[in-house]
């Protein structure tokens, strides 16, 4: 058994023309067009799931008045689509101004994440070309056991964890879940 690599994996996947394609991002573009601005300036599409446009609504009264119209807004959208949708559904959930929106999403960064070890063995330069698989784990776990070294013990089940976990939970985050 031959193993590919995930460049070889995401190479063929790009080549396939649905990869290229994003539906949903063809939707964007001609949301405000097929719709008209007044509609469009209470509305923002949030996904396609299933073939299902979900559309977020300034109010009820605009998800039910645009529920009742959807199926002729439906043969508008399919129009400029490459796969045709199958339904559309509206609601409140998920309207937000765009900037209360900004504010609550937060990025983590990795050196916030209790789980984090540091950069103390990660060294780019020194990455031997491994073609066997059994030879990438070893070299995998020499790794691991080298990053793991010197780290404090997790009280319940004595395996090496970062020192954020013990600060957050006093236990490593695999004994953490296990309480949940």
């Amino acid at each position: 058994m031959s193993l590919k690599s995930v460049n070889d994996i995401l190479g063929i996947l790009e080549k396939q023309a649905k990869w290229q394609e994003q539906p949903f991002q063809k939707l964007l573009k001609c949301w405000a067009e097929v719709v008209g601005p007044v509609v469009a300036g209470h509305t923002r599409p949030l996904s396609i799931q299933r073939d299902v446009l979900w559309v977020a609504t300034s109010s009820a009264a605009w998800a039910q008045n645009l529920t009742f119209g959807r199926a002729s807004l439906l043969l508008k959208l399919n129009k400029n689509l490459p796969t045709p949708l199958v339904d559309i559904r509206f609601s409140t959930a998920g309207w937000q101004h765009p900037s209360v929106e900004r504010k609550q999403q937060q990025t983590i960064l990795p050196h916030d994440h209790p789980s984090y070890v540091g950069d103390r063995i990660t060294s780019s330069d020194n990455t031997p070309s491994i073609q066997d698989a059994n030879a990438a784990f070893g070299h995998w776990a020499e790794i691991v056991q080298a990053r793991s070294h010197g780290l404090p013990l997790c009280p319940q089940c004595e395996s090496p964890t970062p020192p954020g976990e013990l600060q957050r939970w006093a236990v490593c985050s695999v004994c953490a879940a296990k309480q949940f």
